[in-house]
């Protein structure tokens, strides 16, 4: 007779814990509220609203304009752009899950943030500060095009690189208090990578590269302007 196999010692395969339900609608949540589309919008409310000088000569319809810009170009026009892609099958989904889905939108995304960058510094009454942020986004979307050969970086980080290190040059330049903004900035930046981490397909090094790629183009943006 054959002898009968033994599964007493049968091979076990480890996987992840599975993420529990409530954090994992905690991180879609954190995810879309820091959207990339968003955060530049959010900086730009910190700078013309919240920020003690640098937009006060600005009058109340001067500074809704400049929000107005940077919600078109940072915002509306990207969506757009997505949507008349996808409706057009030129992209899979709208959420960009595959890196050939990236290419289009990234170069679209450039000609919209090269546009607002290009228009803000031509106009002598904008702050240098504004006219850097939009250059360190406009290099960025370039960086993540050339990224995107090799991974599918994350997006959500490289905005919030981008805005954790403009807050900190910011606070290392002016002679403000700064330590509130840069804790609340690192929290928010901590909060937004562990949220990709825990409900994307995304590798800890597509999102640490992220982080690092924003940081590097607010630091560039940083030196020419």
């Amino acid at each position: 007779m054959n002898p009968v196999t033994s599964s007493v010692n049968p091979e076990i395969t480890q996987t992840e814990p599975a993420v529990p339900l409530l954090l994992r609608l905690l991180a879609k949540f954190v995810s879309v509220l820091f959207h990339p589309v968003f955060v530049p919008i959010y900086v730009m409310y910190f700078l013309v609203y919240i920020h003690p000088y640098h937009f006060t000569g600005f009058e109340e319809r001067g500074q809704l304009m400049v929000m107005i810009q940077a919600m078109a170009m940072y915002l509306l026009f990207p969506m757009v752009t997505v949507l008349l892609l996808k409706g057009l099958r030129f992209i899979d989904s709208i959420q960009l899950h595959e890196q050939k889905d990236r290419i289009i939108p990234l170069v679209a995304c450039g000609v919209w943030y090269f546009w607002i960058w290009y228009v803000w510094k031509n106009l002598p009454d904008y702050p240098a500060v504004a006219v850097q942020f939009a250059l360190a986004i406009w290099i960025s979307s370039f960086t993540a095009l050339m990224a995107n050969v090799k991974m599918k970086i994350s997006l959500h980080a490289i905005s919030m690189g981008i805005a954790l290190t403009f807050i900190i040059l910011l606070g290392l330049r002016e002679d403000l208090s700064y330590g509130l903004y840069i804790a609340i900035t690192i929290f928010l930046t901590g909060l937004v990578c562990t949220s990709r981490l825990l409900v994307s397909d995304h590798t800890q090094a597509e999102v640490y590269g992220g982080l690092a790629l924003g940081a590097a183009s607010a630091l560039v943006a940083g030196l020419f302007v």
